[in-house]
Formats: C-alpha cells, structure tokens, sequence
C-alpha cells in the first residue's frame, strides 16, 4: 500500500513540476513575441518573480528525487519479502512432501509388519496341526 501512495505522490510532483515548466516556458514565448516597449516591463517583473519560481522547481525536483528513493526502497522490500514467502513456500512444500514420504514408509513398515505376525501365526497352526497329525499317526502305528 506504502508503494501506492508513494508513486501516486511521485506523480502527482512530476505533474506539478512539468506544469511549473510549461508555464515558465510560456511566459518565456509570451515575452518573446511581446512588443519591445511592453516586453521591457514584463520581462521585469519576470526577472523579480523568476527566483521563486525557480526555487518551486527545484523544490519539486529535491521532492522528486525523494520519492524516487524511497519509491526504489519500497520495490526493493517487496521484491525481499516475495523471494522470502517464495522461499518459505518451497520449503513448506519439502516439509510436506518429506511428512507423507515418512507416513508412507510408516504404514508400509505396518503393513509388512502385520503380514509377517500373519504368516507366523499361520505358520505356528499348520505346525501345530502337523505335530497333531503326526502324533495320531504315532498313535495309530503304535496301536497296529
């Protein structure tokens, strides 16, 4: 917002600037294409009056050249402030991928983990049921 105002400012001195410049200069042409004896008269009060209008463009040039500056310091915040949220959302975006990456690598470590507890259960039972098996087979040998 701080830049808006300072180029609105900027500019409204520029038109300010130009405007003192364009009169002066038409003073200048109006005193040029006067008659001499007229012109002897206005080119005196011209030459009293120059001073502080010479002085009011220099004022607006001084207040120019300010706003230039700070208007050049203000860009340069923002181009700082845009490459720091750029920054931050690059790594916010790191952050993120890496959490699903770790997430991902969680629930497959669960998965492999619940297959393993699956197959060993399954594993315990078919021996259980071989042993089984086995001692019947031991009990019917032995009853022959």
């Amino acid at each position: 917002m701080e830049l808006l105002v300072l180029t609105e400012k900027l500019a409204e001195t520029r038109g300010a600037l130009l405007a003192q410049k364009r009169i002066l200069e038409d003073i200048i042409d109006d005193l040029t294409a006067a008659a001499p004896g007229k012109r002897l008269g206005r080119q005196e009060f011209f030459l009293r009056h120059s001073v502080t209008i010479d002085e009011q463009i220099r004022n607006l040039k001084d207040k120019a050249k300010e706003l230039e500056d700070r208007q050049k310091e203000k860009v340069s915040e923002v181009l700082t402030a845009r490459r720091f949220k750029e920054g931050l959302d690059k790594l916010r975006e790191e952050a993120k991928k890496q959490f699903f990456e770790k997430q991902e690598k969680l629930e497959q470590k669960e998965l492999d983990e619940g297959a393993t507890a699956t197959f060993a259960r399954k594993s315990l039972q078919s021996g259980k049921k071989r042993q089984q098996e086995q001692s019947k087979i031991v009990n019917l040998c032995q009853i022959r």
